[in-house]
């Protein structure tokens, strides 16, 4: 997966699902931790305002898959 994938696909789910996409757009973010590290589903925490709009937080600096 890449960035711009990863974006796409959150962009999808908020478009698909409004309010109710948080498990989706969970699962994109999982998957980018995975493949791409937490600084990149940080930024996409950040850049969508995950946290504020479905408690999606962001992981700390230094944790496992960065």
């Amino acid at each position: 997966m890449t960035t711009e994938e990863a974006r796409h696909r959150v962009q999808s789910a908020i478009d698909q699902f409004g309010a109710r996409a948080g498990m989706a757009i969970d699962l994109v973010i999982n998957e980018v931790r995975s493949s791409l590290g937490n600084e990149t589903a940080n930024v996409l925490i950040d850049e969508f305002d995950l946290e504020l709009h479905y408690n999606i937080t962001p992981s700390e600096p230094g944790s496992q898959g960065s």
